[in-house]
């Protein structure tokens, strides 16, 4: 029994907002980081949208200039801090402990912290948004001097925003370690964890080792800001270019914290649908070892043109291309693990595939992008930002979806309507496309990111991909109905709710019927 319900046995049953106020049950806090999570994608979904209407056309229409780049800056930081990394939250606090034969998280009250502090570092950013002069409006990626000299006073909320967001994930992740590392049911070894849990510590580790240079490169911003520190004011003796270096030593891991938890859901997910035992388990594991000490010697490839000396472009091409090599391995154990497989098409195998096929071609588009003569032309066009929403929304987001299809009738003892998910599905596929592909080829004929406007030869490209971005977004009016339907009632979920993990034995290297919640025998 877990620690609320025996709770709640004793005192009666919690009612209302103090249960959710005050649960130290992994399964509520699972659920409102992933209610939280939604309700930041579609904060950030909107704040696309008015992107996408202002680029519908060129010239300017709807939004001035500088409203226009305080959206880019808030709706980047709401879908990586607000959306993706909330909801992988969610589904560790939802799914590890059941998956590793735990009561709960081994640090219940920190993880209720955790997730409370989060509603207001998200409120302050938003409220920055309506200080005299609007939000930050530096880009997501606040270089300076952007975000020092020539700023307003909306830096000090958003520096705070950021500080509270990273607290919070180093809370989650503390939790997340001791949880694994102490809480495993008698004879679960380590090679016999599931994939999803392998990945969510392998992120956790990730998260301690990058927030607090986030925590650095805010902390010194503030202080170039206000206190007359000269880090990064060449002026003073300081650096711009060092701020990158510190950002991306963050900020490339950080990609990887967004997409490792992802692989986990494909890996759970791709075996039970296939019918099959995950296909390499022992080098699934290394591989997401390898990647994530790989991310951490990968950061200046973003930097190619500032002007680093031949040696350092050359490390840092070739250890990207490097990074492809693990990745390539998990494509090509998900694929043999399907090979030949008994496949049945439900919405998370539909998603799964999705995921590893447009994953895929985000992360051939980043191959593109480590070589660094080529990168001088790609570098800050509309090539990047298809490349990255590729890997973020086809990969992160995707996984994301399937793991909620996947679980959802586990979650609420009810089934979803399956032709609705599958027209979710469909309305996402088609209009992801639509909204992201041609970004590659505006990109490549020299179309900059984060304009407001561009040149006429653009238009009939930038009209087709806020038609896509617009029916992206109303698909996902579509989930949420889906979701919230769900959660509400209707058919109750059967006890094996996907039969495509019937009759699967529990194996070493195989997490495929982990959704049936049941304790492997070894464990009994």
């Amino acid at each position: 029994m877990s620690t609320a319900a025996a709770t709640h046995e004793h005192h009666g049953p919690a009612t209302g907002i103090k249960r959710w106020l005050f649960t130290t049950n992994h399964k509520d806090i699972g659920t409102l980081y992933l209610l939280f999570s939604l309700l930041m994608f579609l904060t950030g979904g909107a704040m696309a949208m008015v992107i996408r209407a202002e680029l519908f056309q060129p010239g300017l229409q709807l939004v001035d200039p500088h409203f226009f780049n305080q959206m880019t800056t808030v709706h980047g930081l709401i879908m990586v801090f607000g959306a993706v990394m909330p909801a992988f939250t969610g589904l560790a606090n939802w799914m590890i402990p059941m998956m590793i034969g735990a009561p709960d998280m081994a640090l219940p009250r920190m993880n209720n912290w955790s997730f409370w502090i989060l509603p207001f570092a998200f409120a302050i950013l938003l409220a920055s948004l309506f200080m005299e002069g609007g939000g930050p409006a530096f880009g997501w990626t606040f270089y300076a001097p952007l975000s020092t000299t020539y700023s307003n006073d909306n830096t000090a909320l958003f520096v705070f925003a950021i500080h509270i967001m990273g607290i919070s994930s180093i809370m989650g992740a503390i939790n997340v370690i001791v949880t694994i590392v102490n809480m495993r049911a008698p004879g679960m070894k380590w090679m016999k964890l599931p994939l999803f849990v392998w990945t969510w510590l392998i992120t956790a580790f990730l998260l301690i080792a990058v927030m607090p240079v986030l925590a650095g490169a805010v902390t010194m911003v503030l202080t170039d800001k206000y206190f007359g520190t000269d880090f990064f004011n060449a002026a003073g003796g300081g650096d711009p270019v060092m701020f990158q270096h510190i950002f991306w030593f963050f900020g490339h891991p950080e990609v990887y914290i967004m997409i490792l938890p992802a692989f986990g859901i494909i890996s759970t997910i791709v075996p039970a649908f296939s019918r099959k035992k995950l296909f390499g388990y022992s080098s699934m594991v290394y591989a997401t070892a390898s990647i994530a000490l790989l991310s951490f010697i990968v950061w200046a490839h973003h930097m190619f043109t500032t002007g680093m000396p031949l040696a350092g472009e050359l490390f840092f091409m070739y250890s990207t291309m490097l990074i492809s090599v693990p990745t390539g391995v998990k494509v090509f154990n998900w694929v043999a693990t399907m090979w030949r497989g008994s496949i049945s098409f439900e919405a998370p195998m539909m998603f799964a595939i999705a995921f590893i096929v447009l994953f895929t071609l985000g992360g051939f588009s980043g191959l593109m992008l480590a070589i660094t003569p080529v990168d001088f032309q790609y570098h800050d066009t509309y090539f990047v930002v298809a490349h990255f929403h590729y890997v973020l929304v086809t990969g992160a987001v995707f996984s994301i979806m399937a793991a909620a299809y996947y679980w959802l009738p586990k979650w609420t003892g009810h089934m979803y309507s399956p032709t609705l998910a599958k027209w979710h599905f469909w309305m996402s596929l088609i209009s992801v496309n639509v909204l992201f592909f041609p970004m590659h080829f505006v990109g490549l004929a020299g179309m900059p990111r984060r304009i407001p406007d561009y040149a006429l030869q653009f238009a009939d490209f930038n009209a087709i991909i806020s038609i896509g971005g617009f029916a992206f977004g109303l698909s996902q009016l579509l989930f949420v109905a889906v979701v919230f339907k769900c959660i509400k009632g209707g058919e109750k979920a059967p006890a094996k709710v996907w039969d495509g993990a019937e009759g699967l034995e529990w194996q070493v290297a195989s997490p495929a019927p982990y959704h049936t919640f049941e304790t492997p025998p070894e464990v009994k």
